[in-house]
C-alpha cells in the first residue's frame, strides 16, 4: 500500500504499474503509476522508499501529470478478458537542524503536490506535517541510502488521479520495483492487509521471476487506445499479479 506521515482510517483498492522506462547516463529508469482509494481525517502524505541510484540529486525523480489521463487503471484490467486469477503471494530518527537548511521543491502535478526527499536526513527539510513518525525509518534500515517520492494527499479526498514518476534504478537487477511495504501507524508489521493489484511490463522476461503473474493474451496496444503520456508500451504483454489479505509486509520486485 504505502507509507503515511499519520492515521489513517481505510487505505484499499490500491493499483500499481511499473516498467522500465528509459536509459539515461548508463542508468535504467523506471516508471511506476500508482493510485489507491483512502479515508483520513486530516491532510497527510503518503511517502514511497524507491532505490535511487546514489548521487543522483534532488531532481533525480521525474513527476508526470496524469489528470488528464485518469482512466489508466480502468482500462488495464480490460487487457485480461478471461476471469482467470494470479496466485497471492507468500511471499532513525532524523536529526535536528541546526542552522536553516534549504526546503525541499514542492510540485504541483495535476491535483496533489509532490517532492522527492533523496535521503532519509533529508526528511528535516520537508515541511512537519508531511514527515513520518520519528524513528520509523529505523524500522526499516534497509532503505537508509534510498530516496523517496512524497505525495501531499488531502483530507477531503477519497481517490487521486494516477500518480506518475520516474526515477533511476540503483538495483536493477533484482527486476522492477513495487513500493508495497505498509506503514499505517508509525509502526513496521511483520504481516500487513494487502488488496493491491500489480501490473508489469517487463523488457526482458528471461530476467525477471513472473511465474505467479498472469499474462495478457494479447498486446497492450489491442485494447488500449493510448500510451497514457508514453508510459505504457502497446506493443507488449501486460503483466498482472493480485495480492489480498495478511501477507508479508515487504516490497515487490518483479
Amino acid at each position: 500500500m504505502c507509507c503515511f506521515s499519520g492515521p489513517v482510517e481505510d487505505v484499499s483498492l490500491t493499483k500499481i504499474f511499473a516498467r522500465w522506462h528509459s536509459l539515461e547516463n548508463g542508468l535504467l529508469r523506471q516508471s511506476v503509476v500508482y493510485q489507491m482509494h483512502y479515508r483520513t481525517k486530516n491532510d497527510l502524505a503518503m511517502v514511497l522508499p524507491l532505490p535511487v541510484a546514489p548521487g543522483s540529486g534532488e531532481k533525480a525523480v521525474a513527476f508526470l501529470d496524469l489528470e488528464k489521463h485518469a482512466d489508466l487503471f480502468e482500462k488495464l484490467p480490460l487487457c485480461f478478458p478471461e476471469l482467470r486469477y494470479a496466485r497471492d503471494s507468500k511471499s532513525v530518527p532524523l536529526p535536528d537542524a541546526a542552522p536553516p537548511v534549504a526546503k525541499l521543491e514542492v510540485v504541483q502535478v495535476g491535483s496533489y503536490e509532490a517532492s522527492f526527499v533523496p535521503s532519509v536526513k533529508d526528511f528535516a527539510r520537508l515541511d512537519e506535517r508531511f514527515r513520518m513518525p520519528a524513528g520509523t525509518w529505523e524500522q526499516l534500515p534497509r532503505y537508509a541510502e534510498w530516496g523517496f517520492a512524497v505525495f501531499k494527499l488531502k483530507a477531503t479526498a477519497t481517490t487521486v488521479h494516477p500518480m506518475a514518476f520516474t526515477f533511476p534504478h540503483a538495483k536493477e537487477t533484482r527486476g522492477l520495483f513495487f513500493p508495497t511495504v505498509h506503514i499505517h501507524d508509525g509502526k513496521v508489521h511483520q504481516k500487513a492487509d494487502f488488496d493491491h493489484t500489480l501490473y508489469a511490463q517487463p523488457s526482458d522476461l528471461r530476467a525477471t521471476g513472473l511465474m505467479d503473474w498472469e499474462e495478457s493474451p494479447g498486446l497492450a496496444g489491442g485494447v488500449l487506445a493510448k500510451d497514457y503520456a508514453g508510459l505504457v508500451d502497446l506493443k507488449s504483454h501486460v503483466h498482472r499479479r493480485k495480492m489480498n489479505g495478511m501477507l508479508t509486509n515487504d516490497d515487490v520486485w518483479a
